[in-house]
């Protein structure tokens, strides 16, 4: 019997290089604050989000076997997450990103390759184990593999969770698969041509899913609920570094959305997991158990 997961993200994941500055340089120099190296990407850090919330969580990416892919690795085991179906490529450059951090803002500037790796296909996906789950999160990364994922997941009635971040190869066919698609606003308004977001998210919620919305950071999030559109702020908070903010309210909103179907509750639950890790440096840091959620909701 195939090993059962409460939580499985694909897609992207990479070793993380931050940096913590006064001020973000150009074409001059400045002195790191503070640096940390691990593991990140959008998906990678939705999951280890949701095992840190108490999910039995895995990721399916596919990594090299150099030096930045052993660490990859290690970062997930040491957060519980199942490493199994990650496909290791020999001779291939794992992906990374150097991310600059903002000290006076927390707002950060990243710049990331995929290095040399052949993006997961549907063969690398272990489907028994996609149909085991409560939830399948999805990046929009490797989309061929995403793609076997969620249409099995649709099958088995696993919840589909899409972070739909920016618009890239593969996405078409991925969007009408989504129980929960919350966008980002880039996303929102490059996709379906509006600038108006209330009417960007109104088009979106066309395709079909549950849940349409997008998060809008510091202003917070919105989800469109037969035609009314439920806004939540941002929680205010001492900001260190926004990465991971909105991998984090992905996970959240999922989760809650699992024990109820309250949209309101689901973003204020997000909004809390998001605010909780932009108290450190990192995209994985200050990511929040189950029980520092609740007590920061039980305070704001």
């Amino acid at each position: 019997m195939a090993e059962k997961f409460d939580f499985i993200g694909i897609g992207f994941c990479s070793n993380d290089y931050l940096s913590l500055l006064p001020r973000i340089p150009i074409d001059s120099k400045v002195r790191i604050a503070k640096h940390i190296i691990q593991g990140g990407g959008p998906a990678g850090n939705s999951t280890v989000a949701a095992s840190r919330l108490g999910l039995k969580a895995a990721f399916f990416t596919a990594i090299g076997d150099d030096d930045a892919g052993k660490r990859i690795m290690r970062d997930f085991e040491s957060e519980n997450v199942c490493t199994d179906y990650i496909s290791v490529r020999s001779g291939c450059d794992s992906p990374i990103a150097y991310c600059w951090i903002d000290e006076p803002t927390g707002c950060r500037s990243v710049a990331w390759t995929r290095g040399n790796i052949k993006e997961l296909e549907a063969s690398d996906v272990n489907l028994d184990i996609v149909c085991g789950a409560k939830i399948l999160h999805m990046d929009g990364h490797n989309p061929k593999g995403a793609l076997a994922a969620a249409q099995k997941a649709k099958e088995c009635g696993v919840l589909v969770n899409f972070d739909a971040g920016t618009v890239r190869d593969g996405i078409a066919e991925l969007l009408p698969l989504a129980d929960i698609l919350i966008t980002s606003e880039a996303f929102a308004r490059e996709w379906t041509g509006e600038e108006n977001l209330e009417r960007a998210i109104a088009k979106l919620s066309e395709i079909g899913a549950r849940v349409t919305g997008c998060t809008m950071g510091e202003k917070g999030s919105m989800v469109y609920d037969n035609g009314r559109f439920v806004k939540c702020p941002a929680f205010k908070v001492d900001v260190v570094d926004t990465t991971g903010a909105g991998d984090l309210f992905h996970t959240g909103f999922a989760v809650r959305y699992l024990e109820t179907q309250d949209l309101i509750e689901c973003q204020r639950f997000a909004a809390a997991c998001a605010a909780l890790k932009c108290a450190a440096i990192g995209g994985r840091t200050a990511a929040p158990t189950r029980a520092q959620v609740d007590e920061f909701l039980s305070k704001h």
